[in-house]
């Protein structure tokens, strides 16, 4: 089994080590874009071009499936992706988890790029699943980046920033970029308030992973051997797995990986 995922940058981590760990014997492709990136300041339609390059680059490896490991690329790019590539391959796009915070009934902030933040995107889904909850959109500025550069101090600068935006009565988190995933630990010790229940966290890469696979009708084998290989492409180019990504767990879960021979 191959599974492709694609992004602008090292968002997508969270959602390879997901896959990883449901399935270590799956050969991974990560479709990256540094030539392009970022794509949250882009035109919708010239981000939905640079999407789909990305994606044609994957699906040249030919992968089982693509998972769009972006929410901006979700927003925008989702539909022109599937035109093009199902029912061939598989697309599963990220989506903020507002659905299953909004379950929990109480005050709840999604903290997302600016250029999703008030998007008609997302107030749809607030509509859809979170009507009659209190709910703040956080826009959070530079953090994207900072957390794509791996650069401490603007990551501390940024989740302060995002955490003084959020309510104090607020008792859980949607991430709603995939790159915040990667510092969860760190939004919840900024928004986490002494005494308080503890902050309740939602990510996307989980499900997502999990979405793939019932794409492709296979079960989790976390107790199978880690056999998959790696392949990461750079806009394109064959190349390795970018510096910044070794400062995350999730990135350090993937460069022992070997890359793989086509086994079609």
């Amino acid at each position: 089994m191959k599974i492709a995922l694609m992004d602008s940058g090292i968002g997508l981590l969270a959602a390879t080590a997901a896959v990883r760990r449901l399935r270590p014997d799956a050969d991974l492709v990560l479709s990256l874009d540094p030539d392009g990136m970022p794509w949250g300041p882009r035109t919708p339609e010239d981000l939905t071009r640079r999407a789909l390059d990305v994606a044609e680059a994957a699906a040249a490896r030919r992968p089982d499936a693509l998972i769009v490991g972006c929410n901006t690329a979700s927003v925008h790019a989702l539909s022109a992706l599937r035109a093009r590539l199902e029912p061939g391959i598989p697309v599963i796009g990220t989506v903020p988890a507002i659905k299953p915070a909004a379950a929990g009934g109480g005050p709840f902030a999604i903290w997302a790029t600016p250029a999703t933040t008030g998007s008609a995107y997302q107030r749809g889904l607030i509509a859809d699943f979170a009507d009659g909850v209190p709910v703040t959109e956080v826009p959070c500025w530079g953090l994207a980046e900072a957390i794509e550069h791996a650069d401490e101090a603007a990551i501390e600068t940024a989740v302060a920033a995002a955490a003084a935006l959020t309510p104090a009565e607020v008792t859980t988190v949607v991430l709603g970029c995939t790159h915040y995933e990667l510092v969860a630990e760190r939004i919840r010790a900024a928004v986490q308030r002494p005494g308080a229940a503890p902050l309740v966290l939602h990510g996307s890469a989980g499900a997502v992973a999990a979405q793939a696979l019932r794409r492709l009708g296979e079960l989790p084998a976390s107790g199978a051997p880690a056999e998959g290989g790696l392949t990461v492409l750079l806009s394109g180019r064959e190349g390795e797995l970018p510096a910044a990504a070794l400062h995350y767990a999730e990135g350090r879960l993937l460069p022992a990986v070997e890359p793989f021979a086509d086994r079609r």
